[in-house]
């Protein structure tokens, strides 16, 4: 008979093992020695030890799932519970049920885990759905798009919900897309609408601005094309080519109206240069004629000056004022040196001087012989009174004397 601390082999070949509760037979031996019989069935035992040892560091340093451990738990537990080996069966079993406490653990722990990562993912969900939804009334197309297309990335990078809350959220989230993407739609159609008929506007300014480019009535026509450019503005924009090929015809021809007005100006303004210096060389000639002292010389001097200046034409329209004016100047002396002639020898007005002088002296007279009978008389006080009205008429006389002799100088 051979045995050690955790079983025995008896005379017959049987092998127990020793528990808390007795012995248990767990198998015979009649191919060797005890020591051979006890020595396999040790052998058993530490394979059971070697399958414990590595559950638990696949529970303890693993991922491994709770219910795949647990299943691998329930079959060890079996083993060794009905195991045809020997040593420690009790310590064994010990070990699992440490183990599977940590088991249930460990599983508690991880679906408290799982419940807040699934809170977490509503959460993220909802909030995701939340600024979707807001997008939805926005018109900042670009943006907005760019964003909800980023949204849809974070959404597809979350775990998924349980199926109810899941679909209900994504059901609000695309509904959120859809929302601004018909938005999105009916602007752009609206907006294609808008540049169509601005197109259709602007193809016609254009053909109006292509019929003007050849025409050389230059004020009308640059203030024509100055309201051509104001519809232009007012019509809004065409679609990106359409306006930029319209914009290239419509300058095209503003381009060809302009660079001929230009020339013509230029050719307008080397004219009225010259124009300028003849106009300049006449005023010396007519300026010559002051002061007037040969009245009917000075006015067919000025004539000749007024008829060739006429015929000469228009000059730079910032000299015209100071030429114009210097040869005002001079008609103007010359008319007023021929008003001054009119009125010395005018008829009409010599002989109503020549009447007044002589009822000037009339009366002259006759105060003067009235004033030499009253100091005769010794009547002063008539005479005093004469006196004045003889220097008042007196003074009269003077005047008129001095208008007629104007007529005879």
């Amino acid at each position: 008979m051979s045995s050690d601390p955790w079983g025995r082999v008896d005379e017959q070949g049987n092998v127990y093992v020793r528990t808390a509760d007795g012995e248990r037979q767990v198998g015979s031996w009649q191919a060797g020695s005890p020591e051979e019989a006890l020595a396999y069935f040790e052998r058993k035992f530490q394979g059971l030890e070697a399958e414990t040892a590595l559950l638990e560091h696949r529970v303890r340093k693993t991922d491994l799932a709770a219910k795949e451990a647990q299943t691998a738990l329930e079959h060890l537990r079996a083993q060794v519970a009905e195991a045809h080996a020997v040593g420690d069966l009790a310590a064994l079993a010990a070990r699992l049920d440490t183990l599977a406490g940590e088991i249930e653990t460990r599983q508690t722990e991880r679906r408290a885990a799982r419940a807040k990562a699934q809170e977490e993912t509503r959460a993220a969900k909802e909030a995701l759905v939340a600024e979707a939804e807001q997008l939805a009334e926005s018109n900042q197309w670009r943006e907005a798009g760019d964003r909800l297309r980023a949204l849809v990335d974070n959404w597809k990078a979350l775990p998924r919900l349980d199926r109810k809350s899941d679909d209900e959220l994504w059901h609000r989230f695309s509904h959120a897309r859809s929302v601004f993407s018909k938005h999105r739609k009916a602007h752009f159609a609206a907006l294609d609408s808008e540049r169509e008929s601005a197109r259709a506007v602007k193809e016609k300014l254009v053909a109006e601005a292509e019929a003007l480019s050849g025409s050389t009535e230059w004020g009308p026509t640059a203030a024509a094309y100055r309201d051509l450019m104001t519809q232009w503005k007012a019509a809004g924009r065409a679609q990106r080519d359409a306006e930029e090929e319209l914009w290239a015809r419509f300058r095209g021809a503003q381009d060809v109206f302009f660079q001929a007005r230009s020339g013509a100006f230029s050719e307008r303004d080397a004219e009225q240069g010259e124009n300028q210096k003849a106009k300049e060389a006449l005023l010396v000639e007519a300026e010559a004629i002051l002061p007037v002292t040969d009245l009917k010389a000075a006015k067919a001097a000025l004539r000749s000056v007024s008829e060739r200046w006429e015929a000469i034409g228009h000059v730079p329209r910032d000299a015209r004022p100071k030429l114009d004016g210097r040869l005002a100047a001079v008609e103007r002396a010359v008319r007023e040196a021929e008003e001054a002639e009119w009125q010395r020898s005018n008829p009409e007005a010599r002989a109503r001087a020549t009447g007044m002088t002589a009822l000037l002296q009339a009366a002259v007279d006759k105060l003067q012989a009235d004033l030499d009978k009253a100091r005769a008389a010794g009547n002063a006080s008539k005479a005093a009174k004469l006196e004045a009205e003889l220097a008042g008429r007196q003074a009269l006389l003077d005047q008129a004397q001095k208008s007629l002799q104007e007529f005879t100088s």
